[in-house]
């Protein structure tokens, strides 16, 4: 049993490489029985076909991104907070699930062709859901600006988010909340240096003062 149990897990680690490398619809199941050292009729032992593979890989993917989201919503805080906590669940879920997360975000429309799929179009209402939830709420309360479509918003800050699984690796002296907080200030506050505050007026007569006794 437990021989079997890590032979599904070794197709399941190499399959996943192959999906996010090559994509699903080039790996074929004679590439994933090679690369594991099998022969293809033993794959089906594990697995009823190669949809199959895909969908062990990215559903526990789904599910604790689903999770995470509603436990970053569920807590208070302002829309600003609540937008840089969507951001930090998303990418600790990618930190975690790299691979069943470039998959999805490569091969979502591909899988959705496969009746076997059908539950990503309410994985994907439930995410654009949260996103849209927290930005309407900021412009509604005029924490963002109200002059840049949500819709948008919610696609660019998505796909910078996403995306940032195929260049970012998280470590000791950078991890993933560091990440979500620059990412949050880069969409919120932008990169433009903000104008040095002005000094007050004590230390701008402490200045003066001092040039005079000095002349």
């Amino acid at each position: 049993m437990a021989e079997a149990l890590d032979r599904r897990q070794q197709i399941i680690d190499s399959a996943a490489a192959s999906f996010a490398s090559r994509g699903v619809a080039a790996t074929t199941v004679r590439q994933i029985a090679d690369e594991v050292g099998i022969l293809s009729g033993s794959l089906y032992h594990h697995f009823e076909s190669k949809e199959a593979i895909v969908e062990a890989i990215i559903s526990p993917y789904l599910d604790e991104l689903r999770v995470r989201y509603r436990e970053a919503l569920s807590g208070a805080g302002d829309p600003p907070t609540r937008l840089r906590n969507l951001v930090a669940a998303s990418l600790a879920t990618a930190a975690t699930h790299p691979q069943a997360t470039e998959i999805y975000q490569n091969d979502v429309n591909y899988l959705r062709g496969f009746e076997r799929f059908a539950f990503l179009r309410d994985v994907q209402r439930e995410v654009r859901a949260a996103w849209l939830a927290v930005i309407n709420e900021g412009v509604a309360t005029g924490a963002f600006r109200s002059d840049v479509d949500p819709q948008v918003f919610y696609r660019l800050i998505r796909d910078a988010v996403w995306l940032s699984v195929r260049w970012f690796y998280p470590s000791d002296d950078y991890p993933v909340s560091r990440l979500a907080d620059q990412c949050t200030a880069v969409f919120l506050d932008g990169l433009a240096a903000r104008p040095a505050a002005p000094a007050a007026p004590s230390s701008r007569r402490r200045r003066s003062a001092a040039r005079t006794s000095a002349s």
